[in-house]
């Protein structure tokens, strides 16, 4: 809720600057081209997932990248300038880039490796979390707070979200802090692994739902093999995957839990201000039930909190994303909405979903996705931006309407891209002396509401729908101009 008692929706994207290796080091973003924040408005994203990493803020031990954190300061600038909040993803893939490595995230001083050296995959940049002794040992030695000159690691990531939150604590841009992006498990991870794998051989040796003569049948067949992995429906993921969760849980538990409660506390020495981010486990990603609770700095439950769960097909970081599948991704975010309503009781924004592929293919997956975010009233940031992303075919589907910002209780809200039609409902119980606002995508051919509406344009195509009603049951009904459109029908044809 805004500060005018305003239920919102956020809709936007990651932005994540892992750093290019320059045969040295890594140079970091200093500035976006003004453009950009144009366009993200014009395509009615009101939040971006601002992703940095410890390396760029923090290169050497207690010394912070001055030149660094005004350029972040810079970037928000552009994002209130043009009605956009962002939110600080800590962001981390494999612990740290290990030189030029896939991975980003923490500088070369704290990764503690001992023994062990970093070697590149061979398939996918995911499997060095299967398979790296260094990445094992890295987290190990971070979740246990070894000591870098007296002063544990942790001690250092706690200091560093200080003085990141006291350099931007009072910007309008900033909406809160996600403290780390997909927190690994270290080491004892490879228990989990081995339960996954062990029952995904039992599974496929001996469960009756699945055919197995079909699935060798086309696992055998060049063209069809990669449709061998339909028969592993959402039922049988979840027997796969539900032994690693002791492993999951055990970790959320103790070692997660004290990681995130001294981080936030780090933070809330500095400001009351901006909403906590909370991620799961990245084994979650995959359909394992979580066991992250709300947070409670100083022994209190933190009141501004949301859940940030991220889930993703078993295709996604191959050739084949375009063969996602809706059902598998679907249970997963059915855990998560399950997670919500029963232990975390607070807001949900989805921080990364999505993938991309070449071609259109995949683009049903991508708004099958986005109509299970507007049934769940879930707000959400797609993975990711990249150069050329806002004049893709996917912009046409990522580009929606939405309530950003509605005077009462939402009931429900739907986009039927085949109609060309978005239905707003909510219950009003007050009056406001501001308006319920929809992001309208195309031209608007009309609006049907018991109140009064205005059009503030953004561009030639896009605006700001406002609507201003009294108390009462309300239904806001847009029709836009033109026939409407669905990759989700097309491929039905």
């Amino acid at each position: 809720m805004d500060e005018a008692g305003r239920e919102r929706i956020f809709n936007g994207i990651n932005v994540c600057d892992k750093g290019s290796f320059n045969g040295k080091g890594r140079d970091f973003v200093h500035a976006w081209e003004p453009e950009r924040f144009v366009r993200f408005q014009q395509a009615g994203m009101n939040v971006i997932r601002l992703g940095v990493t410890w390396e760029a803020i923090e290169p050497l031990p207690g010394l912070y990248n001055e030149a660094y954190l005004d350029a972040l300061t810079g970037i928000l600038d552009g994002c209130a300038e043009y009605g956009i909040y962002a939110y600080i993803d800590m962001h981390q893939d494999l612990y740290a880039g290990f030189g030029d490595g896939p991975g980003d995230g923490a500088p070369e001083w704290a990764c503690l490796t001992g023994k062990h050296h970093y070697k590149k995959p061979r398939f996918i940049w995911g499997e060095s979390y299967l398979l790296s002794k260094a990445v094992h040992t890295a987290f190990d030695n971070f979740w246990n707070n070894q000591t870098i000159n007296g002063k544990g690691l942790q001690d250092y990531y706690r200091n560093m979200w200080r003085h990141v939150t006291a350099r931007l604590k009072d910007h309008p841009a900033l909406l809160g802090f996600d403290l780390m992006n997909e927190p690994f498990i270290g080491s004892e991870s490879k228990k989990a692994f081995k339960t996954v794998i062990c029952a995904a051989i039992k599974t496929t040796l001996f469960d009756k739902r699945i055919p197995r003569k079909q699935l060798l049948k086309r696992a055998l067949k060049k063209d069809e093999r990669i449709h061998a992995l339909d028969f592993y429906t959402p039922d049988i993921i979840k027997t796969i995957v539900s032994g690693a969760f002791p492993v999951v849980k055990k970790f959320e538990e103790g070692l997660y839990t004290r990681f995130l409660t001294g981080t936030a506390e780090s933070v809330r020495e500095v400001t009351p201000d901006g909403i906590f981010f909370l991620e799961h486990c990245v084994f979650a990603n995959a359909g394992i039930p979580s066991a992250v609770r709300p947070i409670t700095p100083g022994g209190k439950r933190e009141q501004n909190q949301a859940f940030a769960p991220h889930a993703y097909d078993l295709m996604v970081d191959t050739p084949y994303y375009k063969y996602a599948n809706n059902e598998r991704v679907a249970a997963i975010f059915a855990q998560r909405k399950a997670e919500q309503d029963s232990t975390m009781d607070m807001p949900v924004l989805v921080g990364e979903w999505g993938g991309n592929s070449e071609g259109t293919e995949w683009l049903p997956h991508v708004e099958f996705l986005l109509s299970l975010f507007d049934r769940y009233q879930w707000s959400h940031t797609y993975w990711c931006y990249y150069d050329g992303i806002l004049d893709s075919p996917l912009m046409g589907v990522l580009r929606r309407p939405y309530p950003r910002a509605v005077t009462g209780n939402i009931l429900s809200y739907a986009h039927d891209r085949d109609e060309n039609t978005f239905t707003l409902t909510y219950r009003q119980e007050k009056t406001y002396d501001v308006h319920t606002e929809i992001y309208a995508h195309l031209p608007v051919e009309s609006v049907e509401t018991d109140g009064e509406y205005t059009l503030t344009p953004l561009n030639e195509t896009t605006s700001i729908i406002n609507v201003a009603t009294g108390e009462g049951l309300h239904t806001v009904t847009v029709r836009f101009a033109g026939g409407g459109f669905s990759y989700r029908s097309a491929g039905k044809q």
